[in-house]
């Protein structure tokens, strides 16, 4: 069996691939076929004349989205997908499939959602899914290639990491549990024995929001490096994010093209990007007539306005203490805001990164712990890591979906991943 993907080294030479009917045309005479294995699609071109009786039967029985399977002989074809069509010798239906539910015409989107098992079939579904794979890719030699190992974080903890009104609770032998929110306190301890480490795996938020931005089971990326300053922690978020996108142009570009992205906006991601403060950015907001003040926190629309001035990701700094995690380090020049970062994309994607210098001062740490009234009884391990050799460290997480929406173009979180999971909507 050859995968279509290598059928350009096949020329002149008999395959067998095997796969689904994607379309078919016949003149009575002439049969031409497209067909998908998942790595390609190609045309087959069946003659009468070329193929058995039982060959042509099945071709005329075959209906879109039946498993087939085809053995002819390669040709090159400059007009063809992928430069290469096959002339049938053989066609075999493997099974027939019943009327496929999703045709060409419009379909609403809770239709699809209910059928997403089988939408993920269509051309701009596969695109994403394949960007979402390099892209996840990427991250990992990134990461690989810089020296940092991976250390998995647990999905059932015993706390909060980032606030408890956005937890999932479950039963844990007659204790509670809840399924992870970040795994950013779990992996603040192994700098102590790794230096650098990052965990990339599935995360949840229970935020009761219908935007496109959101989801509530989603997957997230987060390095963490002992002795990292904040100011070294912007410069690593801007270069992993350069790597990403430089990667997904490279290795994407016949996906790109089927999801009509403007690779242009693209090539613009270079550095340095732009950065200016929390403060600068409220000043910026009120400028073009938000109702905002120092001290709240932006929502998705005062993202896409203030990134509308740039065409590239804009990092903001320095936000008020009372808007952060506990666990984020003040500024030592100014207490009312912590050394903490977002990087936001432009063309209204939102935020991709978020991140801050860690608190490595004991005392403080406990202060913060009882200040958002969380129960001390739970970080106990996590002051254990300033308490047995403390230092600075920084790190920061970037959900994978929101930044494939943002390479793919597509508009709603929900085309990034398999599986969406959002408000109302666990089926299937």
């Amino acid at each position: 069996m050859t995968e279509i993907r290598h059928l350009s080294e096949h020329v002149d030479q008999d395959v067998t691939i095997r796969g689904w009917l994607v379309n078919k045309r016949s003149s009575g005479k002439i049969a031409f076929v497209q067909i998908r294995d998942g790595s390609g699609v190609v045309q087959g071109v069946a003659s009468r004349s070329d193929v058995d009786e039982r060959s042509w039967q099945a071709i005329e029985e075959a209906v879109p989205e039946s498993t087939v399977r085809l053995t002819g002989k390669v040709s090159s074809d400059s007009r063809a997908p992928g430069g290469v069509e096959i002339h049938a010798g053989e066609f075999e239906l493997l099974a027939l499939s019943e009327e496929f539910p999703i045709s060409p015409k419009e379909h609403g989107v809770a239709f699809l959602m209910e059928h997403r098992h089988l939408w993920l079939r269509s051309t701009r579904q596969r695109a994403a899914l394949r960007i979402r794979s390099e892209v996840s890719q990427a991250i990992r030699d990134y990461f690989y290639d810089g020296g940092y190992t991976l250390v998995d974080s647990p999905i059932l903890t015993p706390a909060a990491c980032e606030g408890t009104s956005t937890l999932f609770e479950t039963d844990y032998f007659g204790d509670k549990a809840y399924l992870t929110q970040s795994g950013q306190l779990y992996l603040e301890p192994a700098i102590a024995a790794l230096g650098k480490v990052y965990c990339f795996g599935p995360t949840f938020r229970a935020e009761k929001s219908k935007t496109r931005r959101h989801l509530t089971e989603f997957w997230m990326v987060e390095p963490e490096v002992a002795f990292m300053r904040f100011e070294a922690l912007c410069l690593l978020a801007e270069d992993f994010l350069c790597s990403l996108v430089a990667r997904v142009l490279d290795r994407c570009a016949e996906d790109l093209e089927v999801l009509e992205r403007d690779k242009k906006a693209l090539e613009a991601v270079q550095k340095p990007f732009p950065h200016i403060s929390y403060t600068e950015a409220i000043e910026r907001l009120k400028k073009k007539g938000n109702q905002i003040e120092w001290g709240d926190d932006f929502g998705g629309d005062h993202e896409t306005q203030i990134t509308a001035d740039f065409d590239r990701p804009l990092m903001i700094s320095r936000f008020p203490t009372k808007i952060k995690a506990f666990y984020m380090e003040p500024d030592p020049e100014n207490a009312d805001v912590v050394l903490a970062l977002d990087v936001i994309a432009p063309e209204g994607y939102g935020e991709i990164v978020g991140g801050s210098q860690r608190i490595h001062d004991l005392e403080l740490l406990e202060k913060r712990i009882e200040e958002h009234d969380l129960p001390r009884e739970a970080f106990e391990w996590y002051l254990d890591v300033r308490r047995y050799g403390t230092c600075p460290h920084s790190g920061f997480g970037m959900g994978i979906e929101r930044f494939v929406a943002w390479m793919s173009g597509v508009k709603h979180l929900r085309e990034t991943i398999p599986y969406p999971r959002m408000l109302n909507k666990i089926y299937p």
